[in-house]
């Protein structure tokens, strides 16, 4: 089946839910054509097939029933590329090939979709992506931050401890593996205890991010689509005493909160994205008690499904009008 209308290719994965089907309803709603493409089913249930000739090129996308060339696409939402899966009976070495080729293909069918809407860029969401350049442009927008320590030295993780009064969290600059398992300690934001930093040493094989510890009297998922601001409020009161960190999983964090940002956060939050380029972003901040803000990171590609679930917040369809705009 061919789809004729103007389409927008929303790049995803096969266990993807809720967020990519909201915004594919909220495409459709407005007129356009979603074509959804889950990237760890290529190269084994997507079928891809690029011509080149001497004036032109031409891409075709196969998925099931559907099938989409490039000049159809107006516009591409990135929202996850996933590891193709690829059968365990693979001789490792031939597996490992057909990963690399399998990404090389898809880099050079993204390539050929240059001339489409993204939210976002490739390029600018692999630079945002960097927590220490996230860092310094918070900075240079006038948002506080956490004191911060990057090291592979124990003995300044040890000083850096002392100087924040043994308040300290420690967290890593890149995301690990999906398929990795949820247990390391070192996995999400996680409090830093002086024993902990007994046996540093492992650091000179691994440089890690310590940061003072926020007092928090309400964590903010902030959604930014494209000047527009959408925050969901967490009651850090709530789950105290669960460690550090809300995302990790089963932890309950109580309900979401609507909250309102000042204007003056506002125009910083644009600065910062427009510095990067970014139509969209999750962002988190920590609000203490006495009232101040505090940036902690962005994510160009983050979670917001349960801001928009639990508050209502029309961020799906800002998405949508951003795409086809």
């Amino acid at each position: 089946m061919h789809l004729s209308r103007d389409v927008v290719l929303l790049i995803t994965h096969s266990g993807d839910f809720f967020t990519i089907d909201r915004v594919a309803e909220a495409l459709a709603k407005k007129g356009a054509q979603p074509f959804r493409l889950d990237t760890d089913k290529f190269p084994l249930e997507v079928q891809l097939t690029a011509h080149f000739d001497k004036s032109k090129s031409y891409h075709r996308l196969e998925y099931g029933t559907h099938s989409i060339s490039t000049e159809q696409v107006q516009a591409v939402w990135m929202r996850r590329i996933w590891e193709p899966k690829l059968s365990k009976e693979l001789a490792p070495q031939f597996r490992e090939a057909c990963l690399r080729e399998s990404q090389a293909t898809l880099d050079g069918f993204w390539d050929s979709l240059k001339g489409a809407n993204w939210v976002d860029d490739l390029e600018r969401i692999n630079v945002a992506h960097n927590k220490l350049r996230q860092l310094r442009v918070a900075s240079e927008v006038g948002f506080t931050i956490p004191q911060t320590l990057v090291t592979n030295k124990a003995e300044s993780a040890r000083e850096f401890f002392h100087q924040v009064n043994g308040k300290m969290v420690s967290k890593l600059l890149t995301a690990l593996s999906h398929t990795m398992e949820s247990t390391s300690f070192f996995l999400y934001t996680s409090t830093v205890k002086e024993e902990d930093l007994l046996d540093a040493e492992s650091l000179r094989y691994c440089p890690m991010v310590f940061q003072e510890q926020i007092p928090k009297q309400l964590e903010l998922r902030v959604v930014y689509v494209n000047g527009k601001v959408f925050v969901g409020a967490l009651d850090a009161g709530v789950y105290a005493a669960s460690k550090a960190d809300w995302r990790k999983p089963g932890v309950d964090v109580g309900a979401w909160q609507h909250h309102e940002l000042p204007d003056e956060l506002v125009r910083r939050l644009q600065a910062f994205m427009g510095k990067f380029g970014l139509l969209f972003g999750a962002l988190d901040f920590i609000l203490t008690p006495s009232g101040e803000y505090v940036f902690l990171e962005v994510n160009p590609t983050g979670e917001w499904g349960m801001v928009e679930r639990d508050l209502d917040l029309p961020i799906s369809s800002a998405i949508a009008d951003t795409l086809i705009s």
